[in-house]
């Protein structure tokens, strides 16, 4: 029997899982993708882009397509995709799993400034001009507008389109990982004097973290954001081993 698993993506750890289960011969893997990336990674199974339409939707896209099993592995910062997941399963009672990637926690010599979302980031520059490392994606930085007398770096996959209505702003596109030595050099070069960034976890972004350690820098950090009470593990390997729990040989369930 082919059990059907739908993956809410968009983050490494979503790819990773998917290319794992793939290699099951008793799962048919899709894996979603918000649409958000111009051009995303090559992916081993096959996907669709773009939203669902609300709760909604996904549970109306549940249904259609005999979905076995929901795993939400999207961004920590994704909230409303994952309360609309959770809401989803719920009335469908389709099972869900979820992927939360720890978050990184201060360690000596971090100088971080915790607040609540992007609106307190803004809030937490200060009036005084600075020169600020905005490594948040392209869809959060237009807040910034709200403080135009600061430099902004602004590093994102894709352009930002509109640019911000500022004086001052440098654009960035790259793609991490990015590494510690990399990032301390693009902080030097740039007289960055604070980071705002999302506490994404994982060590693929974490090079600006340490970095900015290293030089005494300032770090705004966006906490995040609550999602739902759902069954979660940390690892790709752990949720992998949930799956077999949930949709393996009776044997494998405990039955």
């Amino acid at each position: 029997m082919t059990h059907r698993i739908l993956i809410l993506g968009g983050t490494t750890e979503a790819r990773q899982l998917a290319g794992k289960l793939a290699a099951r011969a008793d799962l048919a893997v899709t894996l979603s993708l918000a649409g958000r990336t111009e051009n995303p990674v090559a992916q081993d199974v096959p996907t669709r882009t773009g939203g669902f339409g609300g709760a909604g939707g996904l549970a109306a896209y549940l249904r259609q397509n005999y979905i076995d099993l929901l795993i939400d592995a999207t961004h920590p910062y994704a909230a409303q995709i994952s309360a609309n997941a959770a809401e989803a399963a719920g009335n469908t009672g389709v099972p869900i799993v979820a992927l939360r990637r720890p978050g990184w926690e201060p360690v000596e010599g971090d100088r971080w400034t915790l607040v609540a979302n992007v609106a307190g980031a803004v809030t937490a520059l200060g009036s005084a001009p600075r020169r600020v490392f905005l490594a948040l994606g392209r869809q959060e930085v237009a807040a910034f507008e709200a403080a135009p007398q600061h430099h902004y770096l602004i590093r994102s996959v894709d352009a930002v389109e509109p640019r911000l209505a500022v004086s001052d702003a440098t654009y960035l596109l790259a793609r991490g990982p990015f590494r510690e030595p990399d990032e301390r050099a693009l902080l030097e070069s740039s007289g960055i004097d604070v980071v705002v960034s999302k506490n994404s976890g994982g060590e693929a972004t974490y090079g600006k973290i340490a970095a900015a350690r290293a030089l005494g820098i300032e770090v705004v950090m966006i906490r995040r954001p609550a999602l739902p009470d759902v069954p979660s593990a940390e690892t790709v390997e752990a949720l992998a081993a949930m799956v077999s729990h949930f949709l393996g040989p009776a044997a494998e369930r405990g039955v």
